[in-house]
Parts: C-alpha cells; sequence; structure tokens
C-alpha cells in the first residue's frame, strides 16, 4: 500500500479531506505543522535585515550602479 502525503491550503480543505477519508473509512494520522514554508537560517536573516534597516544600517545604491558593485 501507499502513503500519501497531502498538504490542504485551507481550514475548509483540511475539513473535506477528513470528511472523505472518514467516509471511505481510511485510517490516517494528523500532525501539527511546527513549521513555516521556509528554512529557519532563511526566517532568521530576513529578520536580522529588517532588525537592521530599522536601526539605520542600510546602504543607497544609485540605479546607474548596481552593475558596478
Amino acid at each position: 500500500m501507499e502513503t500519501l502525503i497531502v498538504h490542504p491550503r485551507s481550514k475548509e480543505q483540511l475539513a473535506a479531506l477528513k470528511g472523505i477519508m472518514k467516509a471511505f473509512k481510511v485510517d490516517f494520522t494528523t500532525e501539527k505543522s511546527t513549521e513555516g514554508p521556509y528554512n529557519a537560517e532563511f526566517v532568521a536573516k530576513i529578520k536580522q535585515s529588517e532588525e537592521d534597516i530599522k536601526a539605520g544600517r542600510t546602504s543607497k545604491i544609485e540605479p546607474a550602479d548596481i552593475w558596478n558593485l
């Protein structure tokens, strides 16, 4: 037999899928997802960048100079 991993996009989809599986008497287990869709290291970098912006640690680059980095 195969195992299916399903990723519903909404609570409505989740409820519908559970209802269908129950109606067909399909055994299933649920797990709460603790991870978001992004890598934790990436999220940490984004948060650090947001803090840098708030603290004024930014650089301004003229559009004409973008390729001269």
